[in-house]
């Protein structure tokens, strides 16, 4: 079965100095959640058996034991290139994400070509009651529709979200720190306006003045915004 060959593989290729750095990066977890395989392995794995004709037996298969196979996972979605199944094996996943690591490296390369049938998935999981898939929901907006595609109503669509949870509201930050270094005389009034929450305001303000892509002056204009 191809779910036990792929344990064996990730055995195989097991890093246990690895494996002990990553129980550290994500609170709540045991060490006995890791196998500990690099990345660059994973995504050679994840081209390789997305290929494979018997690779749903894997997909459907969930939850999985090992954080690991979740990456994986996520990887092999990532590679596909039909946008309907790339969706529907994606939807599938998302409600078994339980940490920022999975949540942050899914990206399917096939989101680039179909931008405009991507954006209802997009709202949809903005409003799920999952963490990961509202966190996804959000760095797909970032990673796709912050340049040439950006419109003022994304956002005001992010602005919108409130949560209690750190690993949502640390994405809005990001989202919108991003979106100060790319789309910036359009997106300062939602600093300026203070239509975040305060922590999320203040979040979004320092990673701005942290990223190479905002200028001095605008550092220490944002700098001046800060909520006390």
């Amino acid at each position: 079965m191809i779910g036990e060959e792929i344990i064996q593989e990730l055995l195989y290729h097991q890093d246990t100095e690895y494996r002990d750095f990553q129980a550290k990066l994500i609170p709540g977890t045991e060490i006995e959640y890791y196998i500990g395989v690099r990345t660059p392995e994973l995504r050679k794995m994840a081209k390789i058996y997305a290929k494979r004709d018997d690779v749903d037996e894997f997909l459907n298969a969930l939850p999985h034991k090992y954080f690991d196979e979740n990456q994986l996972h996520a990887f092999i979605i990532s590679e596909m290139k039909d946008f309907e199944a790339c969706i529907d094996k994606l939807c599938v996943f998302l409600p078994y994400i339980d940490n920022w690591a999975t949540c942050d490296q899914l990206s399917p390369k096939i989101f680039k070509k179909h931008k405009k049938e991507l954006l209802p998935y997009i709202y949809k999981w903005l409003d799920s009651d999952e963490t990961y898939t509202v966190r996804f929901g959000i760095g797909m907006l970032m990673e796709h529709f912050l340049n040439e595609d950006f419109d003022i109503s994304y956002p005001e669509r992010v602005a919108k979200i409130r949560s209690e949870e750190y690993y949502i509201n640390m994405m809005i930050a990001w989202y919108f720190a991003t979106a100060l270094a790319k789309q910036y005389d359009q997106v300062l009034p939602f600093i300026t306006e203070k239509r975040l929450d305060k922590w999320t305001h203040n979040k979004a303000i320092q990673k701005s003045i942290e990223s190479n892509r905002i200028t001095p002056e605008q550092k220490e204009y944002l700098r001046g915004l800060k909520i006390k």
